[in-house]
């Protein structure tokens, strides 16, 4: 891929491990961000109020970000600065990928690699089982919770 680079922007939810949303960009900036939070958002139910934590990127302290959270009931939540395990849950989401997903490969253009993160966020959530999850998918966790 000579140099170009790929930023995976996802959102976790804590309760099943499920990707609820993700963006892909060459860049990671606030627009990045905005459209990952706005497929999150399309997904809430009303009067729902969930917590999103982030780390400390400048993206996540613009202050249209903190407005469209604000907008929409969403309490911010952030990582102490250079406090990895307040961000536990989603960096350990990120070893895994990188051990199941791009260890030992390689990948031609920028195209490839998205395909294979969107198949890979497909896998993980319909497919790979979670000890946590009593053996089940996240998604599987969740339709059965909801029965």
């Amino acid at each position: 891929m000579k140099g170009d680079k790929l930023y995976f922007s996802p959102i976790l939810d804590c309760y099943n491990n499920e990707l609820i949303a993700y963006q892909c960009s060459r860049h990671p900036d606030g627009r990045l961000v905005k459209q990952m939070v706005l497929q999150a958002i399309a997904r809430l139910a009303e009067g729902d109020s969930p917590i999103l934590h982030s780390d400390q990127g400048i993206q996540y302290q613009m202050a249209s970000y903190q407005q469209l959270l604000a907008e929409h009931h969403i309490v911010q939540s952030m990582s102490r600065k250079g406090n990895c395990l307040d961000n536990a849950a989603m960096e350990s989401f990120f070893g895994r990928m990188k051990v199941e997903c791009f260890y030992g490969k390689t990948f031609e253009n920028i195209e490839e690699l998205e395909s294979v993160i969107k198949e890979y966020v497909r896998y993980y959530n319909e497919e790979r089982i979670q000890l946590k999850l009593n053996g089940l998918s996240p998604v599987q966790y969740r339709i059965q919770s909801l029965k």
